[in-house]
This record gives structure tokens, C-alpha cells and sequence, in this order.
């Protein structure tokens, strides 16, 4: 079995930017699959790790979602909110107090019991964040508040309660395009998680 910590060895770490997250040039030596050495550059960024929850009803065939404004997504032409998962970054917390925070701040709803059920890489090429996924059940007792976010962090979150067929379907028809998000609804389709 191949120790990939003997195929790479990192010459230099140069930060780039050090705003809201960090941004650094790496210079390493890898050692290809035919034994040559290669210097290769990548850049990576490092916003620290996050952690998305899907709140699904399966007793009303509903899931939770939220639509938010993303600068980046604006930025590569996709104009209008987007239409994602419950999610935050943990700072210092585990996956699981994160994503209850989350779920309390930007859906008004509080989650007891919730299931991770994956844990991904989801822009391994450049983004060295690993995003913890949970699928968690709520009832509409469970909703309490509005939701929206904080304002402080420039959060205008509108809760969007959808039958789960819906939702299924505009992870097809590119309604909805987050990854995160049509992972979490493939998962409660492939698991059969509904009960209709």
C-alpha cells in the first residue's frame, strides 16, 4: 500500500491573503505513479470547516430549505438567490452544535436527533474545507421563529418550506444547483426517508 506522505513533499507556503479566510500559494514535489518527481504550484484556500443539515418531515413529505443571496454564485452569472441547505461554517464548534445553531438562526427551527450522514470534500482541487452532512426530521411544532440570520453577517435568508418531490425535481431541472444541497436530497430519495 502507498504511503502518500513519502510522494509529496512541500518545498514552500507562501500566504497570499489572510482576510476572511486563507489564501496560499504551495510549491511541492510529487512523486507520479511512474516514480518521476514533479514540482508542481496549486493554491489553496482555507475558510475552516462546515457543516449543512436537510430538516425533512417524512409524516408531510416537506423538507426545510433556504433561499439566500451568493455574491460568488452572482459573480459566475447565476442571478438570482440561491436555494441551498441549512448551513454554516463551525468556527469553534463540532458538527453537530453547529448545525443546530444554524438550523435555530437561519430556519427558526429547533433539531433534535440528527444523523450525519456524509462527509465530503467539495472543491478538493483547491478548497481545503470538509463539510459534515446531517439529515435531520422536524415537525412543525419544532418551527418557533422566522429564521433569516444575523444581519451583522450580512445574512437576508428567506425559509422556504417545499413538498420533498418538489425539491427532488429542481435538483434536476436546475432550480436548484447547490451541491450540498442535492447530495442531502438524493440521499433522503436513495434511503427512502419519506413516507410518501
Amino acid at each position: 500500500m502507498t504511503d502518500w506522505n513519502d510522494r509529496v513533499r512541500i518545498v514552500e507556503t507562501t500566504p497570499l491573503s489572510r482576510n476572511w479566510g486563507k489564501l496560499d500559494r504551495n510549491v511541492f514535489d510529487y512523486q507520479r505513479s511512474d516514480g518521476i518527481w514533479q514540482r508542481q504550484t496549486r493554491e489553496t484556500y482555507d475558510r475552516g470547516d462546515g457543516a449543512a443539515v436537510l430538516a425533512y418531515d417524512p409524516d408531510r413529505s416537506t423538507v426545510l430549505l433556504i433561499r439566500q443571496f451568493r455574491f460568488p454564485a452572482y459573480k459566475r452569472g447565476h442571478g438570482e438567490p440561491l436555494i441551498e441547505a441549512c448551513a454554516g461554517l463551525l468556527d469553534a464548534d463540532d458538527p453537530v452544535t453547529c448545525i443546530r445553531k444554524e438550523a435555530e438562526e437561519e430556519m427558526g427551527v429547533t433539531i433534535d436527533t440528527p444523523e450525519e450522514v456524509l462527509v465530503s470534500f467539495m472543491s478538493p482541487g483547491s478548497v481545503v474545507e470538509k463539510l459534515h452532512l446531517f439529515v435531520a426530521r422536524y415537525r412543525p411544532g419544532d418551527r418557533h421563529g422566522t429564521g433569516g440570520g444575523h444581519e451583522a453577517e450580512g445574512e437576508d435568508i428567506e425559509v422556504l418550506e417545499l413538498p420533498f418531490a418538489e425539491a427532488l425535481a429542481m435538483s434536476f431541472d436546475g432550480r436548484i444547483c447547490d451541491a450540498k444541497t442535492i447530495m442531502l436530497l438524493h440521499y433522503v430519495a436513495l434511503k427512502g426517508l419519506m413516507r410518501r
